[in-house]
């Protein structure tokens, strides 16, 4: 275990003259992280410029699922920028071998790959594919959902006063939502399991209601990362994937972020039971590069003629070959079986500080997929949105390292870290935020 050092005060010395630099030049656009300029990092630390150490619990936004820097893709890396990176759509000798060992490693209905750069690409070739192969126009999304920042994956975005979609509309058309399963925060006020699923109930009014009944498909996230990392009942992902069949509607999975490990699953649908049409993967897929991709039902795939869709960098050697080794990382080594044990003590040692402090509203978890909901008080949930970033901010100075504060109304602090993390790696950083916790109670 490596030792956690801050040597500077933070921002050090070092660090302020880029962050003006940033300042001046960027644009303010992006998050608004820890003022931490990173140097260095390996397996579940980060190195700033100044020299201090953090234990990482953001994995660069849940990329970094086998650790940061791991040597085996490093020199999967190296050695391959030194033949060939770019060859466009022309094949190369990595991208059908990743297309294959996708196939191989999902549902057997998904037998065709489309190796991609970014997520949000996924989410716009799902939605080219379901419209072109259905006929049908329509599709239905769900509220506080988050598919990439592309227009038409902006479109399908469930918070339309929300700051990566406000003022950028109008969206495309067609693109509608409902509410999704919300369980701490139910828009009809009731308390799950005894609600009997009324949020389904009340998707299948909606169709009725607010659509043409031209619905080519339904996207949902498995988990709702950018909303505040909110996982649905099993049974509603169940019926909703049985109301797709009986209606012959395509059912996609955006698990860009679920994938590759990160809910202690291979896939996060395992936890579910379902299958989807076609599935959106990305982030994990190569813990490092722009990598991404979209499988799917050959008969679904197979409906584009050449030419019709394809991706500048989509497929390179360089990152098919890193994803590949990727994945035979993380199948290898036991990292899905390792976020599903670490996962569940995080889960354990958060929901005994649930019942220690006030403001720990809710406490939810899925392999080391995390999310702390910030409050007011336990009774009324009102959210902490400003109590949130100040524990953030707090723990960066303890060095803990975490993503701004996500979710609806800002308040949800989101544990992410690399899956090769272990459980005493874990338990310090449930220290540091419990010491927090404590003097901000």
């Amino acid at each position: 275990m490596v030792e956690i050092s801050i040597r500077t005060e933070l921002p050090g010395p070092k660090a302020r003259p880029y962050l003006e630099v940033a300042y001046r030049y960027e644009p303010r656009s992006m998050s608004d992280q820890v003022p931490i300029v990173w140097r260095r990092a390996w397996r579940c630390y980060v190195e700033d410029v100044d020299g201090n150490v953090f234990l990482d619990f953001s994995s660069g936004v849940l990329v970094a699922n086998v650790g940061h820097s791991h040597p085996e893709l490093v020199e999967e890396i190296r050695d391959q920028a030194d033949r060939v990176i770019n060859c466009y759509d022309f094949v190369n000798e990595y991208r059908p071998l990743l297309a294959q060992k996708l196939v191989e490693i999902t549902p057997p209905n998904l037998d065709k790959a489309f190796i991609l750069t970014t997520g949000s690409e996924t989410t716009e070739a799902a939605v080219k594919l379901a419209r072109k192969y259905t006929g049908r126009k329509e599709v239905v999304s769900f509220y506080g959902a988050f598919h990439g920042r592309t227009y038409g994956a902006m479109s399908l975005g469930g918070k339309r006063s929300g700051a990566a979609t406000k003022g950028f509309g109008p969206f495309v058309p067609g693109f509608m939502q409902a509410p999704f399963p919300y369980c701490y925060r139910c828009p009809f006020g009731r308390e799950y399991p005894s609600c009997d699923l009324q949020c389904f109930k009340f998707f299948q009014h909606f169709v009725e209601c607010a659509t043409e009944g031209d619905i080519a498909a339904v996207i949902t996230e498995t988990y709702q990362g950018g909303a505040g990392s909110i996982i649905p009942p099993r049974e509603w992902m169940g019926e909703l994937e049985a109301w797709c069949r009986r209606n012959d509607v395509l059912l996609i999975l955006d698990e860009v972020q679920a994938s590759f490990g990160r809910t202690g699953k291979l896939f996060g649908f395992e936890h579910f039971g379902v299958t989807p049409n076609l599935l959106c993967l990305g982030k994990g897929i190569s813990s490092t590069l722009p990598v991404s991709a979209l499988v799917g039902e050959s008969r679904i795939m197979d409906v584009l003629s050449p030419g019709t869709l394809s991706s500048t960098h989509g497929g390179n050697a360089l990152g098919a070959r890193v994803a590949l080794k990727n994945i035979e990382v993380i199948l290898r080594d036991g990292l899905v079986e390792n976020a599903a044990q670490v996962g569940e003590h995080m889960a354990g040692r958060f929901s005994e500080m649930r019942e220690e402090f006030e403001s720990l509203g809710d406490v939810r978890f899925m392999g080391l997929v995390g999310a702390l909901e910030i409050v007011r008080d336990k009774a009324d949930r009102e959210p902490a949105p400003d109590l949130a970033v100040e524990i953030v901010r707090r723990a960066y100075g303890k060095g803990l390292l975490m993503i701004a504060p996500i979710g609806h109304y800002g308040n949800v602090l989101r544990i992410a870290p690399p899956l090769v993390i272990s459980e005493e790696e874990a338990e310090a950083g449930c220290a540091i935020l419990h010491e927090v916790f404590q003097e901000v109670s």
